[in-house]
């Protein structure tokens, strides 16, 4: 009789993670040292790498099985090509060890848009959910992180979205940290109730509608600074804002990395002062170094699926494992369903008010 695999013999309480390892700028030489990092720190951890058999062939460990995909999505491929033409894929081959129950949560480095189309095929989109989110953290200054939905699924988004993406948002949190009740604020440009477009002054209404239930706990309007301050722990905007909320917060950290080289490559007095100035700036690089932050849950599917930055380097993707990681080993899922059946008479109530408006419209 065959002796079971380490793998196969794991204890119930294993988490066990998908990896599309072809996916991203740089595919196995930075997937498979991130894995390789993330078993050493997780005992209790296991993976199933998808990707081309050539590619893994040297990589092995106890707690790993290699599942192959003869195709690789492309950062560039359209949508309509990873859907249809690439079905044997190292992304959608890892997002159906999840569908199958393989696997707990799949993580890619690969191509955004098809990455959330595939899920949402695979995966479907749990009840009373009209469109999955992007939700990623960005640091602020109190030392944690704020984590900003949508951040580019979704660039038209209506009053409903928004409430529904406050919801996700506040799942993700609460799953992460243990704060059952952490604030939600909603991006506009200005505080005040009076400010913002109708779509924004409808989802206040909706949101504080929602904190009068204890559905959510809304802290109110917030702008693009609060963010970084850590005002609220989630901040809720379109896909649109949001992915330049992120572009940009990765910008200041570029920013001081290329200020700290320069400093150290003048003059003797500028060498000084940047020795003098290198600790402060150190500190605030490494708060504001994007890649502690990598890893963007997509939120509202019947599944868990981690987008890592297509740029990762083997650090950057390793965080994006430890948080798709924390989210199985918390019951993310568990979480957003429960949320999301508390909100239901307000979630659907939103919903019948938007379809009486189209209908008052079309009349």
């Amino acid at each position: 009789m065959a002796t079971p695999s380490p793998f196969e013999s794991a204890p119930l309480s294993t988490v066990t993670l998908a990896v599309d390892c072809m996916g991203g700028d740089f595919g196995p030489s930075v997937t498979l040292p991130a894995c390789e990092a993330f078993l050493a720190r997780h005992e209790r951890a296991a993976l199933v790498l998808v990707g081309k058999p050539e590619a893994l062939s040297n990589f092995s460990h106890p707690r790993c099985r290699v599942v192959t995909a003869s195709e690789v999505v492309g950062m560039d491929d359209p949508v309509e090509v990873a859907l249809r033409r690439k079905k044997d894929s190292s992304m959608r081959v890892a997002i159906a060890q999840v569908k199958d129950g393989a696997a707990q949560a799949a993580v890619s480095a690969g191509n955004t848009g098809a990455l959330m189309a595939i899920a949402r095929y695979l995966l479907k989109t749990m009840d009373g959910i009209d469109r999955p989110a992007i939700a990623p953290q960005l640091p602020n200054m109190k030392g944690g992180a704020t984590t900003v939905l949508d951040l580019g699924a979704n660039v038209d988004c209506d009053a409903e979205d928004l409430l529904q993406f406050a919801v996700l948002g506040s799942a993700l949190v609460s799953a992460l940290t243990g704060n059952e009740s952490p604030s939600v604020g909603l991006l506009n440009i200005g505080e005040e109730a009076i400010k913002g477009s109708e779509t924004i002054k409808k989802a206040s209404q909706l949101l504080r509608e929602a904190g009068q239930s204890q559905d959510l706990n809304f802290y109110g309007n917030v702008e693009g600074n609060d963010i970084f301050k850590g005002t609220t722990e989630i901040v809720v905007c379109d896909g649109f804002v949001g992915n330049v909320a992120l572009k940009a917060s990765e910008g200041v950290a570029s920013m001081i990395s290329g200020y700290m080289r320069q400093e150290f490559s003048r003059n003797l007095l500028t060498k000084l002062a940047g020795i003098l100035a290198y600790p402060v700036l150190s500190a605030l690089k490494k708060r504001l170094d994007h890649r502690r932050y990598n890893g963007a849950a997509l939120l509202g599917l019947r599944g868990l699926v981690f987008k890592s930055h297509g740029s990762a380097d083997a650090l950057a993707f390793g965080y994006a494992l430890d948080r798709a990681y924390d989210a199985a080993r918390n019951n993310l899922l568990e979480r957003v369903r429960a949320r999301i059946a508390h909100a239901a008479p307000l979630l659907g109530r939103a919903d019948a008010d938007a379809q009486t408006e189209v209908t008052a419209l079309q009349d």
